[in-house]
């Protein structure tokens, strides 16, 4: 028997396995051996005795497969072989698609499972041409493992490229968005977050509410204990705050020592209340200074509260909120005042 060295056994086999469709012969070990040989031109009279019996248009059912089986390879001791080295390659094809199957079609852990079958099959005393098969099958599957580690880490690289770019995405946004003293959300946030607002409750038909506050002679405070100590009330409030609304609700700094509190799914008088609940945590805080530890005294708010009015211009529902806020420091600071309450 001629023996060939086998490039692109892949191909071959292909050609094999379409011939195979072509003529209807039964997929089988045996069959396999036969056509693979073929069309590797391992056996020379083989192929010319095919080529006859394709120019009479025999067929080529699984009696004729047997004889031309039978005629060019050992019968006894090699088809146990054969028949041996077929089922570890059929196992070891399950094995594969199954471990492909769980593990997401990775080529590594396939290269895995074909180099350990491998090595079972290496030990074994196979027929010429299944030990090409194999040979074949595993040399492509390592070329195939090679390239897939390095789209692997490509796209490993690749991923975690936009995993930080992401992160940094995230990070740049949140800092575009927060207020850079104090950690809530600035006025740019805060003018997205109440249209946003605006517009779901509107949809869900539920009631939206604003609070406005403003620190009491929060300018002479500054000037008596200094911006740091300013600082650190304008931190206070925004920590007060943060502890005192719920989830949807938003906190934001809308400038210097003014303050907003967007309230979704909240009426008019739960609003009030929970100003007067941040209004009186606030006037119990005790100020002092970190640095020296002098105490400072105390400090308070006016707060004004609107409803929103579905369809209205968000500009109006910040106007009323704000006018009710100036009416609450025009009678004496230190209190909250709802929109209904402004004109009384």
């Amino acid at each position: 028997m001629q023996s060939n060295t086998i490039k692109g056994v892949t191909t071959v086999a292909q050609l094999a396995i379409n011939k195979m469709i072509e003529l209807e012969v039964p997929a089988d070990p045996i069959n396999y051996m036969v056509w693979f040989h073929y069309f590797a031109d391992s056996y020379p009279d083989l192929k010319r005795t095919i080529d006859v019996l394709l120019d009479n248009n025999q067929v080529f059912d699984a009696e004729q497969c047997a004889k031309i089986y039978d005629q060019y390879f050992s019968l006894n001791t090699e088809s146990a072989v054969l028949d041996n080295v077929s089922t570890n390659m059929e196992q070891v094809i399950r094995q594969a698609v199954k471990y492909l199957d769980e593990a997401g079609s990775n080529a590594a852990d396939f290269g895995v499972v074909l180099s350990g079958a491998s090595g079972e099959l290496a030990g074994q005393s196979v027929p010429d041409g299944a030990t090409e098969i194999i040979a074949g099958v595993l040399n492509a599957t390592k070329q195939m493992e090679e390239r897939s580690k390095v789209q692997e880490e490509r796209l490993a690289a690749a991923a975690s490229e936009v995993a930080t770019l992401r992160n940094e995405i995230e990070v740049t946004r949140k800092e575009a968005a927060t207020d850079g003293l104090t950690g809530i959300a600035n006025r740019k946030s805060f003018d997205i977050k109440l249209r946003d607002t605006a517009a779901r409750m509107m949809e869900d038909g539920e009631e939206m509410c604003l609070l406005m506050m403003d620190i009491d002679y929060f300018k002479k405070f500054n000037d008596n204990h200094g911006h740091q100590s300013g600082d650190q009330v304008l931190q206070l409030l925004a920590h007060i705050l943060k502890d005192c609304i719920k989830g949807q609700d938003t906190a934001a700094r809308y400038g210097g020592e003014e303050f907003c509190v967007i309230l979704p799914h909240t009426t008019l008088k739960s609003a009030v209340h929970l100003a007067e609940s941040i209004r009186e945590r606030v006037a119990r805080q005790q100020i002092n200074n970190k640095a020296t530890g002098e105490d400072l005294g105390a400090i308070t708010l006016s707060i004004g509260v609107s409803k929103y009015d579905f369809g209205e211009p968000l500009s109006q529902v910040v106007a009323r909120a704000d006018t009710a806020l100036y009416a609450a420091k025009n009678r004496g600071r230190n209190q909250v005042i709802s929109e209904e309450a402004v004109g009384s």
